[in-house]
C-alpha cells in the first residue's frame, strides 16, 4: 500500500473485490454473515449445470409468487442479480414505449444513471430531504416521466420512506399510468416496521437474494410485475443477452427460501447492533448524519470528500465511498456491512485520520 501522494480515486471500481492485506473496506455492501448452511447440500445432480427456462426455475418463480398477493408464477422472471433485473426493465421501457423521461430520487445508488441511461432513457432528479421523498417535489416532476425508480430501504442513505409517502405514490403513479420500479433488495433489513409493498399492475418490484442471504457472488436476482406484456419483454431480451440464470444459483435460492424466518431475524438483530455502534460512534466523532432505519449503509457529511476517499486508503487501508458517486457531494458513504471488531479498527483509523481535519466534519 503506498504511502505516496496519488491520483484520487473516481470510482468504486477500484475497490469492488479489494481486501485482505490488513485492509478495513467500508465499502461494497456484501454482508459478512454466512448463507444458510443448508444451500449447499447435494450439488452434484448434473440437472444443476444444464440450461434452464430463460424466464428462471418455474419451482422457484412459484415459491416467490407465494410472498406476493396474487402473484403467479407467470409474473417472475430470474435474473443475475437485480442489476439485471433493472437493465432489462429500463430496456423494455425503450423498447415499448421510446425515450422516454425517468424520475430518479437523489442520491441514488451508484449504479442507477448509468444503467437507465445506457438503456436510451432520460433522467429526471427529485432530491431527497433528510434522505427521504419530498413528496411535493415528487409531485411536480412525476407528471413529466414514463418511470420512476425507488429504493427504500435506500442504498446509500439507510433511510426507509414513510408508509405514507409510499402510498401516495402507489395513487399518484396508477392515476398517472407511470410505472413504478421498486428497487426492494433490503426489505428484509429493517430495523422500525415491516417492508410496504407498493402494488398495482403499474408496479415493477427488483429484488435479490444477495443481501437477504448473504448469497452475493451468486447472483440471483428477480423481476416481479402484473403486467404480462412487461414481462414478455423482458424475457424477450434476456434470450438474447444472458439467457438463463444460473441453474445452480437458482436452485440454491430455491432452498434459502425453504430455511426458517428466524435466520433472517436474527441476522437483522445483528445488524440493528451494528447500526447503532457505528452511529454512536460517528456521531461521537462529530459527523453529522441520518439514522438508518434500514440496510447496512450510513452517509456522513465529509468536506474534500474525494480526497479523504483517496487517502483514507492509501495511507490508512481503510476503504469508504465518495458520496459524489451517489449524487451526493460532501459526503462520504460507509457499508457497516463487516464484523464490530474490524468496524471499530476501521473508527480507529478514521479518527486518526482526521486529527487536526475536524472543520471537514462540519
Amino acid at each position: 500500500m503506498s504511502k505516496k501522494p496519488g491520483k484520487i480515486i473516481s470510482s468504486p471500481t477500484a475497490f469492488i473485490g479489494v481486501n485482505g492485506n490488513g485492509i478495513i473496506s467500508f465499502g461494497s455492501g456484501q454482508p459478512d454473515l454466512p448463507p444458510p448452511k443448508e444451500i449447499f447440500k447435494d450439488l452434484g445432480r448434473q440437472r444443476l449445470f444444464k440450461y434452464s427456462l430463460v424466464q428462471g426455475d418455474k419451482k422457484l418463480r412459484e415459491a416467490l409468487a407465494g410472498e406476493y398477493p396474487r402473484a403467479k408464477a407467470e409474473d417472475f422472471v430470474i435474473t443475475n442479480g437485480a442489476s439485471e433485473a433493472l437493465d432489462l426493465v429500463f430496456r423494455a421501457i425503450h423498447e415499448m414505449h421510446g425515450p422516454v423521461k425517468v424520475l430518479v430520487c437523489r442520491p441514488y445508488y451508484y449504479s442507477y444513471p448509468p444503467v437507465i441511461e445506457l438503456a436510451g432513457l432520460r433522467i429526471v432528479y427529485t432530491d431527497l430531504k433528510e434522505g427521504r421523498i419530498d413528496l411535493d417535489d415528487f409531485k411536480k416532476k412525476v407528471r413529466g416521466v414514463k418511470a420512476v425508480l425507488i429504493n427504500s430501504p435506500s442504498n446509500p442513505t439507510g433511510r426507509v420512506e414513510a408508509l405514507d409517502t409510499l402510498r401516495e405514490i402507489e395513487k399518484i403513479t396508477a392515476r398517472l399510468g407511470v410505472y413504478v420500479i421498486s428497487d426492494e433488495v433490503y426489505k428484509d433489513l429493517i430495523y422500525e416496521r415491516k417492508n410496504y409493498l407498493i402494488k398495482g399492475k403499474h408496479v415493477i418490484t427488483v429484488n435479490s437474494f444477495s443481501k437477504t442471504y448473504a448469497m452475493c457472488g451468486l447472483r440471483i436476482g428477480y423481476f416481479y410485475s402484473r403486467d404480462p406484456k412487461m414481462v414478455q419483454k423482458v424475457i424477450d431480451i434476456k434470450v438474447h443477452t444472458s439467457m438463463n440464470t444460473s441453474t445452480l444459483g437458482q436452485e440454491m435460492a430455491l432452498r434459502a427460501m425453504k430455511v426458517p424466518r428466524k435466520l433472517v431475524l436474527s441476522q437483522v438483530a445483528i445488524w440493528k447492533e451494528r447500526r447503532d455502534f457505528i452511529y454512536r460512534e460517528l456521531t461521537a466523532m462529530g459527523f453529522h448524519l441520518w439514522k438508518p432505519e434500514g440496510a447496512f449503509y450510513v452517509l456522513p457529511k465529509m468536506k474534500n470528500s474525494a480526497r479523504v476517499v483517496s487517502e483514507l486508503f492509501r495511507d490508512h487501508g481503510v476503504i469508504v465511498y465518495d458520496g459524489a458517486w451517489f449524487g451526493a457531494p460532501g459526503r462520504i458513504r460507509l457499508s457497516y456491512a463487516l464484523n464490530l471488531p474490524e468496524i471499530k479498527e476501521g473508527l480507529s483509523r478514521i479518527k486518526k485520520y482526521l486529527k487536526g481535519k475536524e472543520s471537514w466534519l462540519r
